[in-house]
């Protein structure tokens, strides 16, 4: 089964009074990608008694240093592209966003963010991980409509078709690999990985965190953070030795002779710290009553957060209603913090 993009990497491409006017695909699915991963985040938010508005606060936020942090992170380890020309480096059309840079810099936006409006860190960021996983799966379908971070050569039966005018150096000998030659799909590899990721996050998190029956709960703050960064490093360190444009501590070179590939060795590294952390975040004892966990056992504790169950408390004196819901995005009757920036 052959697989090629239906559009070319334009969603549109004119221009308006002579001016040129250009939305490209990889954008709109980057953007989408991002709302979805708000849209999940704000009802696992407003789950466990948080204004889901702070999610869509922190967004714009998010995006931004995630986008530079992208692009930092590729120049860096591409530094001699943009040697002659710097300035040259601003320009994302010619391409270059690592997907971990854009980790880093939404790590950083949401310690701004969690800590300028007093939010306790690991339990926020706990909130929003799964999205960020299910925002990578769908951005992951912009490289399919630039033909990009496709793998080489397949004989699995279905891969993706790249024009010529796309293809690295070996693939663009026609003559060796003609135009009917499939590649690997490893922006469809990851995009579906990431989903499953998606999907054992969340479960994990209904069944053994802090809205899982009393007895049940074996999640810490920051537990979820760091099984993402295992799972998301599993897969990228597989599926990166497929692809045919890594970046290597040598330059791109797809196989990397003579190197080692950035992200995979980025990924080791990652789930190394984050089976550390787990190890060291379960060593601590853990009180099962939610009432005391917060206080007493969640590492921001010390940072004096408020914990979930005077949330609850809170949202009942308000309101005179249960102050948390479910999943299903039933939302507490309170009126905090609706101000949307």
């Amino acid at each position: 089964m052959e697989l090629y993009p239906p559009f070319g990497p334009y969603l549109f491409n004119t221009e308006l009074f002579g001016i040129p006017i250009a939305v490209r695909w990889y954008g709109v699915l980057i953007m989408g990608g991002a709302l979805l991963a708000a849209w999940l985040a704000s009802r696992r938010a407003l789950a466990r008694g948080y204004d889901p508005d702070h999610v869509w606060n922190q967004l714009m936020l998010g995006l931004i240093l995630g986008i530079v942090g992208a692009r930092i992170y590729y120049v860096a380890f591409e530094w001699e592209r943009f040697a002659n020309n710097p300035i040259s480096a601003l320009n994302l059309t010619t391409g270059g966003l690592a997907v971990h840079g854009s980790l880093i810099g939404a790590l950083l936006s949401a310690v701004i963010y969690a800590r300028y409006n007093k939010l306790p860190f690991w339990e926020w960021v706990d909130i929003c991980i799964p999205g960020f996983l299910l925002a990578q799966s769908v951005g992951r379908w912009g490289n399919f409509m630039n033909q990009e971070a496709y793998g080489g050569p397949t004989t699995l039966g279905f891969g993706v078709r790249i024009d010529p005018e796309y293809r690295l150096p070996p693939y663009n000998n026609m003559q060796l690999y003609p135009q009917d030659t499939l590649f690997h799909a490893t922006f469809l590899y990851e995009s579906v990985w990431n989903i499953i990721g998606v999907g054992l996050l969340l479960l994990l998190d209904r069944r053994y965190g802090k809205l899982a029956p009393v007895g049940q709960r074996w999640l810490r703050n920051g537990d979820l953070l760091f099984l993402y960064g295992i799972y998301y490093s599993l897969g990228r360190v597989w599926i990166e030795g497929l692809r045919t444009d890594s970046l290597c501590l040598n330059g791109t070179g797809g196989d990397c002779a003579g190197s080692i590939r950035v992200a995979q060795l980025v990924s080791l590294l990652i789930i190394l710290i984050g089976a550390v952390a787990l190890f060291l975040n379960h060593r601590r004892p853990f009180d099962q009553n939610p009432a005391n966990s917060a206080t007493q056992n969640s590492p921001d504790a010390e940072q004096g957060t408020t914990t979930m169950s005077s949330i609850a408390a809170n949202d009942s004196a308000e309101s005179g209603e249960p102050g948390t819901t479910d999943e299903s995005g039933a939302a507490p009757s309170s009126d905090r913090g609706l101000n949307r920036a």
